[in-house]
């Protein structure tokens, strides 16, 4: 795919996660591309559907399985950010062929933290079921990205980047993690009590 389609795809993605929070939704985004043509899109569902497993990548993948059939291998899926330990196992179960994320997320993710997305070995001792690893672009306009999640609310974005949740590509972020928990982790407490709990509520 080349370089315009993906920042077609990626830009529509980041506009898609702003738009989710009028749905009282996180801003979370992903969008499904084929040939340079979009396949399908989602945002976070989980508020809506009343189901964590809403992740925006798995309804992607659910709607473009619809569409397309099981093998999704000469699709590229774009979120952003890194796709968590559940939506990369979906992601190789499908065999999507290309990964186009913006923020990694040394805490979640499912290439930085747990190697889900880059594994060899599950093609190598299951073939059946998983092709070779995807191709993976990882900070892909992730100024955009960082963009979205302070427009949706700059205090909890900046909370977020403290405890290392989601980085850019060249942050420290594991290191990150460590150093700020301490004083992140009772801000957080009290943001979420405050802000996320309560919106929740309503």
């Amino acid at each position: 795919m080349d370089s315009d389609s993906d920042l077609r795809m990626m830009r529509r993605c980041t506009a898609l996660a702003g738009s989710s929070v009028s749905e009282r939704e996180y801003p979370f985004a992903a969008v499904i591309a084929r040939s340079g043509a979009l396949v399908c899109e989602s945002t976070n569902r989980v508020r809506r559907d009343r189901d964590v497993n809403s992740h925006a990548e798995i309804v992607a993948i659910s709607t473009a399985q619809r569409i397309h059939g099981a093998d999704l291998s000469d699709c590229t899926i774009y979120s952003i950010v890194e796709p968590c330990a559940q939506c990369s196992y979906a992601i190789r179960e499908t065999r999507i062929g290309r990964v186009v994320y913006g923020l990694r997320s040394p805490l979640m993710g499912g290439h930085s933290r747990w190697d889900i997305l880059s594994d060899a070995n599950l093609s190598a001792a299951l073939p059946e079921v998983f092709l070779p690893a995807p191709e993976i672009v990882s900070g892909f306009l992730q100024k955009e990205v960082e963009a979205v999640f302070h427009n949706w609310n700059p205090l909890i974005w900046q909370v977020i980047k403290a405890r290392g949740v989601f980085v850019g590509v060249g942050d420290g972020g594991g290191a990150r993690v460590s150093r700020a928990r301490s004083f992140a982790a009772g801000l957080v407490g009290l943001l979420r009590n405050r802000l996320i709990d309560r919106a929740r509520q309503i």
